[in-house]
């Protein structure tokens, strides 16, 4: 969606937007100078909302948070590489790999 449908979707200003945009917190693709966002930055302008609207949480801590999602996300993408790598292993290197495992669930 672009600029101004995005902005009246979340009901937020111009301002809001440029300054979430500059924090690094949304970041739209471009397609002819023009901003689009996708369905991961309406859920990351919903977070920022909760965040800072229903929960008082001020910019460094939205910061912070925003950075702990980014950090989430990639780490997902690791472990989603790491089980098809173990995947692609013989049977009896998968269940050596699944045992040595075990323990990093335990705290």
């Amino acid at each position: 969606m672009d600029d101004l449908e995005f902005r009246l979707y979340l009901k937020i200003d111009v301002v809001q937007l440029d300054f979430w945009v500059e924090q690094g917190w949304l970041i739209p693709e471009t397609s002819s100078g023009a901003r689009q966002f996708r369905d991961v930055d309406v859920a990351r302008a919903r977070l920022i909302l909760d965040l800072m609207g229903n929960m008082g949480v001020n910019e460094a801590g939205v910061d912070v948070v925003m950075d702990l999602v980014d950090q989430l996300h990639g780490l997902r993408g690791t472990m989603g590489k790491l089980m098809t790598a173990i995947g692609r292993q013989e049977r009896d290197i998968q269940r050596q790999l699944f045992e040595s495992l075990e323990d990093i669930d335990r705290f």
